[in-house]
């Protein structure tokens, strides 16, 4: 899978498992909430980890004058 690939499928990862932990703390139930965010809080470190990668390898060098 390319890092595009990975990236969305991260991030997605992160909001479905944000969206859950909200519901949780919405419906009291504390402690589905804390466990839910942190997996959210882990998806969202490896999704910014894999847009570091990206960034790296897609960076091209300024020309000088354009």
């Amino acid at each position: 899978m390319d890092l595009e690939a990975q990236i969305k499928v991260e991030s997605s990862q992160a909001a479905k498992y944000s969206r859950e932990a909200n519901l949780a703390f919405g419906a009291k139930n504390f402690a589905q909430g804390k466990a839910l965010m942190k997996q959210a809080v882990e998806a969202g470190r490896r999704c910014q980890s894999l847009i570091q990668q990206y960034n790296q390898g897609n960076t091209t060098p300024a020309r000088d004058g354009i």
